[in-house]
């Protein structure tokens, strides 16, 4: 059935707007005129993104996590109060600021409307609604607890959301810390040390060594300025290159887990995420061997990733899933023991939900132990460097008001 957006005035006389499913404009005037609606405008929103669709198709483009975990959270509500689906996509499709989700939500409720299952019409957007919530909302509509299955995904959803946020704060100290760093740095390369080489040449002076090194490498930035931007670009794309590939991102996440604070800080992150998403789709009814494959690609390390992998295999070939991670050496001693407890007692979702609560708990300590350690680190690699540019131009000088004394 087509979907119509008016816009228009109430009885009192205050502006009003949303969507109405009618067979036709005229029935959509009507049925909102029923409801004490004037309209002043209305359009066939179904035939406006067939024609968009034609010319491009809407699966391009990403939502903020918190938008899409407050549309979960609001169509669990809705289902859980009886709401019957379509008129509960409708109605979270009009409280929709996002516009791409807008639209996103407004198609899906078109599609089940059609006789399209939920889970599929959301497959069409797989950049916004991931192989996670797919299934979990494919195993909820199998057993008839989509709302339960919603709310578990909800609370999924604004976990992730939480991490992703700690994680991003913490690195924004350093990396503004970087950047300051690197202007300072380029500024007196590029403008002091030029200045004071003039100087000392008309001085005819013999140079310290570390004042020559300072002279050549600030004549490098200034003369060869675009070749140095290049080279830096070209350095960029190839690490991203070299990580992209297979051998390269082990490599990679290898070095992460191995470096001080925060090789550790990594593997309690990738831990958390495979706890809580491994309980989140086991409690909606996935089955193991489809939840490990999920799971190994949102650790976010190809090294655990070949982890579960391997406990993959074996629990397929009937053995536990805590024995094949305890032999990978990857996971804490603490996750193997609760998950050894889970299998045998039956409650491994409950043990997986306590271990990612328990990390994510133990996430912000490191996070906060590491910005606290980064912090003075970064002002001392700052003042060293700074400091010893500083230190290679101003002994010259010194030497040179001691001649001019004598």
């Amino acid at each position: 059935m087509p979907v119509f957006e008016y816009k228009g005035l109430n009885q009192s006389g205050k502006n009003v707007r949303g969507s109405v499913d009618a067979e036709n404009a005229r029935t959509a005037r009507t049925r909102l005129k029923k409801d004490g609606i004037f309209v002043t405008e209305i359009r066939d929103k179904t035939k406006a993104q067939a024609a968009k669709a034609k010319g491009s198709k809407p699966t391009g483009g990403k939502v903020p996590i918190s938008d899409l975990a407050n549309l979960t959270r609001q169509l669990a509500t809705l289902l859980r109060a009886g709401i019957p689906l379509v008129d509960s996509l409708i109605a979270v499709a009009d409280q929709m600021e996002n516009p791409l989700l807008k639209d996103v939500v407004s198609d899906v409720k078109t599609q089940v409307n059609e006789g399209s299952t939920l889970h599929k019409a959301m497959a069409k957007y797989p950049n916004i609604f991931s192989h996670i919530y797919i299934t979990m909302c494919e195993a909820g509509e199998a057993t008839g607890t989509l709302d339960v299955i919603l709310l578990r995904l909800a609370e999924f959803t604004e976990a992730q959301n939480a991490l992703v946020a700690k994680v991003r704060a913490a690195i924004m100290y350093p990396v503004i810390m970087t950047v300051f760093l690197t202007a300072m740095l380029a500024v007196i390369f590029i403008f002091v040390v030029p200045r004071m080489s003039a100087v000392f040449e008309g001085a005819e002076m013999e140079l310290p060594w570390y004042t020559e090194v300072v002279i050549a490498v600030s004549g490098i930035f200034v003369e060869y300025w675009l070749a140095v931007i290049i080279a830096v670009f070209a350095a960029v794309i190839m690490v991203r290159s070299w990580k992209s590939s297979p051998s390269g991102a082990r490599q990679w996440d290898r070095i992460v887990l191995k470096t001080p604070m925060i090789g550790r800080l990594a593997r309690m992150i990738a831990v958390s995420r495979f706890a809580r998403t491994l309980s989140t789709l086991l409690a909606g009814g996935v089955a193991m061997l489809q939840a490990m494959d999920i799971v190994r690609n949102v650790v976010g390390n190809s090294v655990l990733a070949e982890a579960i992998d391997e406990a993959r295999n074996n629990i397929r070939e009937g053995e536990s899933i805590a024995a094949p991670l305890k032999r990978s050496g990857q996971f804490f001693p603490i996750v193997i023991h609760m998950i050894a407890i889970g299998e045998k007692t039956g409650e491994l979702e409950s043990m997986l939900s306590q271990v990612s609560t328990s990390f994510d708990f133990q996430v912000d300590t490191e996070i906060e132990g590491v910005t606290a350690a980064l912090a003075p680190l970064l002002i001392v690699v700052m003042g060293l460097l700074i400091g010893s540019v500083v230190f290679s131009i101003m002994i010259p000088i010194f030497q040179m008001s001691q001649i001019g004394a004598q």
